[in-house]
Formats: structure tokens, C-alpha cells, sequence
């Protein structure tokens, strides 16, 4: 394994984790009011694009991440319209 690997496991990392303090809060507080449905859809279409890309280009660091990245923004976008419901 070279050096480009790791890093892009490390980019993968630091973009895919940036999630989890949103997802938390809105698990926690049961408020999506400040969340924009039309952003974190258009976020994860792009998203599935990059997985796609990901197995196009046989890159395991894109792949994962991406794959994690879309779970947490089809949760986020789950939790959205579930929360927005209750109001």
C-alpha cells in the first residue's frame, strides 16, 4: 500500500465524521427545524454519485467513506421529515 491510500482513508475520515455532531444533535433534541431537507438530499445524491465513482475506479478509501456518508445522510434526511411531521 502506498501513501495515497492512507490518505485518502484519512480524508474520508475527517469529511465523514463531520456528520455524526448533527446527526447526535438531532437524535438528542428530536428538532429539525434548522435542517434544510433540500440540502441534505441534494448532498446525498452527490454522494451516492461519488460511490459509484468510487466502485467505477475500484478505490476502497471512496468507496467506505462514501458508503458511511450516505447512511448518515439518508438518516439526517430520514430524521428530517419524521421530526418535521410531529410539528
Amino acid at each position: 500500500m502506498d501513501w495515497v491510500t492512507p490518505l485518502g482513508f484519512a480524508a474520508g475520515i475527517m469529511t465523514t465524521v463531520g456528520y455524526v455532531p448533527q446527526l447526535i444533535k438531532l437524535i438528542r433534541t428530536k428538532s429539525s427545524r434548522d435542517i434544510s431537507l433540500l440540502m441534505f438530499l441534494v448532498i446525498s445524491i452527490g454522494v451516492f454519485l461519488w460511490l459509484l465513482y468510487g466502485f467505477y475506479i475500484d478505490s476502497l478509501p471512496v468507496i467506505a467513506a462514501n458508503a458511511v456518508t450516505l447512511v448518515f445522510t439518508a438518516v439526517i434526511s430520514f430524521l428530517k421529515i419524521r421530526y418535521s411531521r410531529r410539528r
